[in-house]
Formats: C-alpha cells, sequence, structure tokens
C-alpha cells in the first residue's frame, strides 16, 4: 500500500548561509564552526525565498520604487528550508521518498546528516530515495539551495543557455530582476510496501483516453460523470504499460469559451492488493474535444494551416500571451490565477500562449482553463535572447531537454483545454541564413527543436506541435513584403505601423500584437514617489531601468509639450494602446478565414510598470484597451 503526505501541513523554518557553511548538515566537517548569517526565520511550502524574507522585514517590497535592488543580495546566499517530521510518517514501508514537484532550481537534500541527493533543474519533478535514511523519533530533511545563475535575462545568447531556470526572473522588458528561489510546487513524502502505480499518464482522444503506467497488479480503471459510470475495466500490468485503450465512449465534447459548455469527466486507476484493498489510486479530470487544422482562405501553397477546427467548428482563435503572474509564482495562490483568468474569459478569449521564457504552468492554472474554456497553448522553456535567438545545437543540452519534455507532457496532457506543445519563443535566426541575428525562424529540422517534435508526437500524437512560434518564411510582418506569401504565424507589431498596414495585412496568424499603455493612477501614485515618474524618458531611472515602453517623447510630438501631470499622461497613453489594439484586432478578426487568430503580448502586468503592453493592470483588472478589444471579442 502507498501513502503520501503533504508537507505544506508541516511546520517550516529558512535560514541563510554563506556559500557553502550549510555543508555540515550533510555531516561534512567544514573545519571551522558553522553559524547562518540569517537566523532561522518561519517559513512554508511552497514559497519563494524573497517572499519569506519580505515577511521578515529583511528586504524591501521590490514593488516599489527602485526597491527591487535591495533584494538582489538573497542570490549570493545559499537558503535551507528545513522540517521535522515524525517517524511514522514514513513507517511501516520498504521504500520511502521525498517527492518534489517544483524546485527553482538547483540544490542539495539532507535527511538526518545524510546528504540524500542534487538536483540541477527548476522545470521538472525530483524523487529522492530516502529508504537508505535511518530513521529516528524525529527526522530532520533540508532542502538547500544553490547560488542561481548569475544572468539568463533578456538580453543574452540562446544557443549558450544551459541553466534549467526561468528566463524572465533576470529582468524583462515587463519586470525587474527577482530571481526567484525556493519550492515553487508540492513536497510529499511517500511509503510503499512495493504495490504501486507509478509513470502514470493520460493520453487524449476525441471520444476517448489511452493510460499507460507500471503498476505492481491489476488495476480497475473506470470514467465517471459524477456519481454515473461510463465505463468501468480491469486491466493488467503489461496492457497498463503498452496503453489500456478505451474508445467510442458516449461522451460529450469540452466546447472553447463562447463555443458551449466544458464539459469534463473524471479517469481514476484504482491498484487493488490481494485483500482487495485499494493500495494506490491515479485520478485525472478528463475533457474530450476534437482539434484539426485546416488551411487558412487563399493562403500560399505550401504553408501552414491556421485555421483551428474545434468539434468540426472553425474558430477565430483570440486570446493573450501568458507569462507568470508574479515574479515569486512559488507565492501565487489560486484565487491570483481565478481573478485574471475569469477576466480574460469574460472578455472573451479563447486562448492563452503559455510563453517560453518562463516554465510549465501549474495544475491551478490547467484546471481553471478546463473550466473557463481557455486552450493553452504550451511552449517548452526556450527563448530569444536578442544578441542571438539561435537554439542550441550540442548533444549536452539535447540530451538535457529530454527529460524536461518528458516531464511536461505527462503531467499536462490529460487536461481539455490543452491545445498545443511549441519548441519556444522567438527561435531564429538571421534572413540571409546566418545564426546570428533574426527574421528567419529556426526550422523544424532544428536538432534540439526536431527531438522535441519527436518525442510530443510520441507521447502526446492527438496534439499539433510547432516547431517554435513565429513560424514560416517570416517571423516579422513587413509591409513592403505584403502579398508575396510571407507571412504565416509572425510577431508584431509593438507599434507604430503606418495607416495603410492593416488594410494591406496578409499574414495567417498574429501570436504576437502588443502596444504600450500606462499603469491605472491609482497603482502609480501607490508604488511610485509622487512626481518621480516625471520627467517620461531616458534620464529618468525609473523608466531607464527597462529602456522600453518610454512615451515622452510620443506624448511631446503629440503635444507640443511635456504632460502637464501624470494623470494627464496615464489618460493620453492609455487611450493610445487602447486605440491601437483596437484597429489591430478588429482588422484580424474582420479576416477571418483568411486570417486564423490573433494573441496579444501580453496579457497581464506582473509588477507595477509604469507603462507596459499589458491589457490587465497589476492587480488583474482590465486596462481600456482591454475593454475596448472585449467589444470586439465577443462579437
Amino acid at each position: 500500500m502507498k501513502l503520501t503526505r503533504d508537507l505544506a501541513t508541516a511546520s517550516w523554518t529558512l535560514t541563510g548561509y554563506t556559500p557553502d557553511t550549510w555543508r555540515f548538515l550533510a555531516g561534512i566537517d567544514l573545519g571551522a564552526p558553522s553559524l547562518s548569517e540569517v537566523a532561522p526565520v518561519p517559513a512554508r511550502v511552497p514559497a519563494s525565498v524573497q517572499q519569506l524574507l519580505l515577511e521578515q522585514k529583511l528586504i524591501p517590497d521590490w514593488n516599489y520604487n527602485l526597491d527591487s535592488r535591495g533584494s538582489e543580495w538573497v542570490e549570493n546566499r545559499n537558503w535551507v528550508f528545513e522540517t521535522v517530521f515524525p517517524r511514522e510518517w514514513l513507517g511501516g514501508g520498504a521504500v520511502r521518498r521525498l517527492r518534489c514537484a517544483g524546485l527553482d532550481h538547483a540544490g542539495w537534500v539532507c535527511c538526518n546528516g545524510q546528504l540524500v541527493g542534487r538536483f540541477e533543474n527548476g522545470f521538472v519533478e525530483h524523487v529522492f530515495d530516502l529508504s537508505a535514511v535511518a530513521l529516528v523519533e524525529e527526522n530532520k530533511l533540508q532542502v538547500v539551495f544553490d547560488l542561481p545563475p548569475r544572468w539568463l535575462g533578456q538580453f543574452h545568447h540562446t544557443s549558450q543557455i544551459r541553466d534549467w531556470k526561468a528566463r524572465f526572473n533576470y529582468t524583462w522588458d515587463w519586470q525587474p530582476r527577482l530571481v526567484q528561489i525556493g519550492i515553487w510546487d508540492r513536497v510529499t513524502l511517500e511509503v510503499s510496501d512495493g504495490d504501486e502505480l507509478a509513470t502514470m499518464r493520460c493520453q487524449l482522444s476525441p471520444k476517448g483516453f489511452t493510460l499507460f503506467g507500471n503498476s505492481s497488479g491489476r488495476v480497475e480503471i473506470s470514467l465517471t460523470d459524477g456519481a454515473r459510470c461510463i465505463v468501468q475495466r480491469e486491466v493488467d500490468a503489461a496492457e497498463l504499460a503498452g496503453g489500456a485503450k478505451f474508445d467510442d465512449l458516449a461522451v460529450e465534447p469540452w466546447w472553447p469559451n463562447r463555443e458551449g459548455p466544458q464539459k469534463t469527466y473524471r479517469v481514476t486507476c484504482a491498484l487493488k492488493n490481494e485483500q482487495g484493498v485499494v493500495a494506490d489510486e491515479w485520478t485525472r479530470t478528463v475533457g474530450f474535444k476534437d482539434v484539426t487544422w485546416r488551411d487558412c482562405e487563399d493562403a500560399p501553397a505550401g504553408a501552414d494551416p491556421w485555421i483551428c477546427v474545434v468539434n468540426g467548428r472553425a474558430l477565430f482563435l483570440q486570446g493573450v500571451n501568458w507569462t507568470p503572474i508574479r515574479p515569486n509564482y512559488a507565492d501565487l495562490t489560486p484565487a491570483d490565477y481565478e481573478v485574471r483568468i475569469r477576466a480574460y474569459a469574460d472578455m472573451g478569449c479563447n486562448v492563452f500562449r503559455v510563453w517560453g521564457g518562463a516554465f510549465l504552468e501549474t495544475e491551478v492554472f490547467y484546471d481553471l482553463c478546463d473550466r473557463h474554456g481557455i486552450l493553452v497553448w504550451q511552449e517548452f522553456p526556450f527563448s530569444s535572447s536578442g544578441i542571438d535567438n539561435w537554439p542550441p545545437e550540442d548533444a549536452k543540452v539535447i540530451a538535457e531537454t529530454r527529460p524536461i519534455v518528458r516531464d511536461y507532457i505527462p503531467r499536462r496532457q490529460h487536461h481539455a483545454s490543452l491545445l498545443c506543445w511549441c519548441g519556444g519563443n522567438e527561435l531564429m535566426g538571421h534572413l540571409n541564413g546566418s545564426k546570428v541575428g533574426s527574421g528567419k525562424p529556426a526550422p523544424a529540422s532544428h536538432p534540439l527543436l526536431a527531438m522535441i517534435g519527436e518525442e510530443a508526437r510520441a507521447l502526446d500524437p492527438s496534439r499539433r506541435f510547432l516547431a517554435t512560434s513565429p513560424t514560416g518564411p517570416r517571423a516579422v510582418a513587413d509591409e513592403k513584403e505584403f502579398g508575396q506569401g510571407l507571412h504565416w504565424d509572425t510577431h508584431g507589431p509593438w507599434f507604430p505601423v503606418s495607416e495603410t498596414y492593416w488594410s494591406k495585412d496578409d499574414a495567417l496568424f498574429r501570436s504576437e500584437v502588443g502596444a504600450a499603455g500606462a499603469s491605472p493612477l491609482d497603482i502609480l501614485e501607490k508604488f511610485y514617489a509622487p512626481g518621480s515618474l516625471l520627467p517620461l524618458d531616458e534620464t529618468n531611472p525609473r523608466w531607464r531601468r527597462y529602456g522600453f515602453w518610454i512615451q515622452g517623447a510620443a506624448f511631446q510630438q503629440a503635444h507640443g509639450r511635456p504632460p502637464r501631470d501624470l494623470a494627464e499622461y496615464v489618460d493620453w497613453s492609455q487611450g493610445l494602446q487602447a486605440a491601437a489594439l483596437e484597429k489591430a484586432a478588429r482588422s484580424i478578426k474582420g479576416r477571418f478565414p483568411k486570417c486564423g487568430g490573433i494573441i496579444l503580448w501580453m496579457g497581464h502586468d506582473p509588477f507595477p510598470n509604469p507603462a507596459n503592453t499589458a491589457v490587465l493592470d497589476f492587480y488583474g483588472r482590465m486596462k481600456p484597451a482591454a475593454v475596448a478589444l472585449q467589444k470586439i471579442f465577443l462579437k
């Protein structure tokens, strides 16, 4: 029998050490006394180190003014999450494990003065064998975090990225540096006598599912709709390992937002021991939909298909690029997700593109997308870097990526909302064929992208795989090249464009379109000192921090003077954003089925930016641009 205990219920502390002085916890003699630099403070899991330190007033709130700089020292310490658990939590079984669904990003695990193992990947689940640890009445468990990589930010060399940690934390054009350290998903203890289910996953089809996994015996599989059982069958270990298939079931379809109901069901696998008692159980919520892709009307020969057909109905995809809600996403609550996803659903969105500079979004996110009918385009953790945008090619990186793909897909493929997989964001080279530069999306034959595609098609064959976004002959739609069949899935513009741009548009899909607009006045007045956001130019460090979306020159050109006050600037800026995005969305949607959709860059502000391309503000409220888009999306 297998028992699982969620360590969120345990009492935790967080302690900070000068690098390497934590090692006495693993029974290593340091040759001198070791004293932590930051004394233990109350902690919990999941949580980020930064949030826990903020609660103890050991660092400033990074959301205010330029105070994010006051927390950067945190990256230069080793941080230890510690708890104590009683013997009975792991007693009674020969197999004992610690399972960590999200550790950001590298470090060690110790138990009772013994080094148990090391982890070096912020994207995958980690499992540590505790079977050889001698248990006592009160057992000390420590998760120790190594120093994070020095730089993975927006400007880098994509081809040289070697660290498996979310890059956006190191500054992007929509947030300052806040390099999350900590436990960002569930931590559980498992004890088993050997009767258990393992490596379970659920592959969906339009009217059925296939279950794969390892079992120590026969398994009873059922699909239920509340109290009603739709199908129930017992399978042996061999059938489960090869794929236990259930097809042609009497199920109703799951529909995207505003197209029909979001019908879901429950799949349960129950392993029973010789006494008929359930020894282990695996259960997931699933939904069934039929997705095909067809060519856009008047598309050039050989172009990718960009009309999404769901349950036989052609659908215009309209939504936002989804980035993390906060830099320290370990601290998010279900309510944080609900506020934003509900706002997008009310806005009429039916798709999110989970951007490749971040991470595999949580079960909470996917559950809410299932519930609200938002299709999910999930990218693997690769993104452009400005200096070079070419994906890594060396064999070591490709080998290290394979476990990430094999972790992402089984963890999320059962969700009704999942639409497709994508190799990453803006992976490209120069139009002249060089690997340095931008303009031409990387091909699906690139060795890294080919491997990801091969794994995706093997593990999740019913879903589309995209090598990167954008795709096709051109990354950005240039007005001078309209009419030549070069624009398939494109990114941009981020404005301004000519008066004739949208009337000539020939793109088959627009997976990034954005325009900058100021945050609401109440946010700016709360998080910035009075008068500190003026002037609106690069001499002001609050604008210079990113170097993006500085609108002082445009305001001066429009008015012949600087803004009289912050309120005047906010009104003008938000109106400019709303007008630009409204015009773009109206034109793009009006071209359907010649164009398959629009995904806005970007959805929500993770930081109280003075101005940004987000259409929801820091609190998840609609900016005027979102209100204008809602009128178009709801038609």
